[in-house]
């Protein structure tokens, strides 16, 4: 079991260290899993893209058939005192919640009026600037909106992102390429993904089967700002095989390349080393 690093969470008003006991088994949100989230990070004295964190959790509370209770600059503020209860130099995860304790119609809706609130922030280490990662394609796909709340950053997705990551470990890789119900490849089990074919950037086009990420959005702007062409659009596992290099971006571990697909060993490339600089000089400005 893996132990729990430094925490601190804001709650009906106050800060609680550690793990507080917030859920009971008639909370909805135990049993019928009506909880979002967000996540944001604190490295080197920055918050970058703080502000739009904490609007897509709002909307992904309303998605999910909850009433926000705090304010965006609430919520911003609150991480900025949050923060500063860590050691200086600490790197700092920043996820907003949102989850509903009652029970609405049949039992099975959320009670929006019962929606409650937590900033949860721990301690985590950023990924360093020359680590690697393997990957391998799922057998497990991704569910579309017809089936599932995916416009929201939901709790009640991650159990088909977990199955996918457990099988790919299973097999000797560190995460796993899951596809959209028509075969196209739509993301990693944990963040986004970008390939790069003779100085050009491609990406899974945001069809709505996964989460349109804000780092992911914000590389695409960076590179195109730095005269990249970036192109988003339907790829196949084929197309990943036969790339000149692959990159994930996501908010935990910003811009990482992947040292191996399958048998074949990659070696990090210019672009992801460009992506990641370009980040880094955007949380900075």
């Amino acid at each position: 079991m893996t132990e729990p690093s430094q925490t601190w969470s804001w709650i009906d008003g106050t800060w609680a260290d550690g793990n507080p006991l917030i859920a009971g088994p008639n909370t909805h949100a135990m049993w019928m899993g009506s909880s979002v989230f967000d996540g944001a990070r604190y490295f080197e004295g920055v918050m970058p893209d703080l502000e739009l964190h904490a609007e897509r959790v709002n909307a992904s509370a309303l998605t999910m058939g909850l009433k926000p209770t705090m304010l965006v600059g609430e919520i911003c503020d609150l991480a900025w005192e949050g923060v500063k209860k860590f050691e200086s130099g600490t790197a700092v995860y920043i996820k907003p919640m949102y989850w509903s304790e009652g029970n609405g119609i049949g039992l099975i809706s959320p009670d929006a009026e019962t929606t409650r609130f937590c900033l949860n922030l721990f301690a985590a280490p950023m990924a360093s600037a020359d680590a690697t990662f393997s990957v391998t394609l799922s057998p497990y796909r991704r569910p579309t909106a017809e089936i599932a709340p995916v416009n929201a950053k939901a709790g009640c997705l991650y159990p088909n992102n977990a199955r996918a990551i457990r099988e790919a470990t299973a097999r000797g890789f560190d995460n796993a390429l899951v596809r959209d119900t028509l075969g196209n490849i739509a993301e990693l089990t944990s963040a986004n993904i970008f390939m790069v074919k003779d100085g050009s950037v491609h990406t899974p086009y945001a069809n709505g089967t996964f989460l349109n990420g804000i780092t992911r959005q914000r590389i695409i702007k960076l590179l195109r700002g730095a005269g990249v062409d970036v192109y988003e659009r339907n790829l196949v596992m084929d197309d990943f095989l036969d790339a000149d290099e692959i990159f994930s971006t996501g908010n935990y571990s910003k811009v990482m390349p992947v040292g191996r697909i399958e048998s074949r060993e990659l070696h990090p490339g210019p672009v992801a080393k460009r992506a990641r600089e370009l980040y880094w000089d955007f949380a900075h400005a």
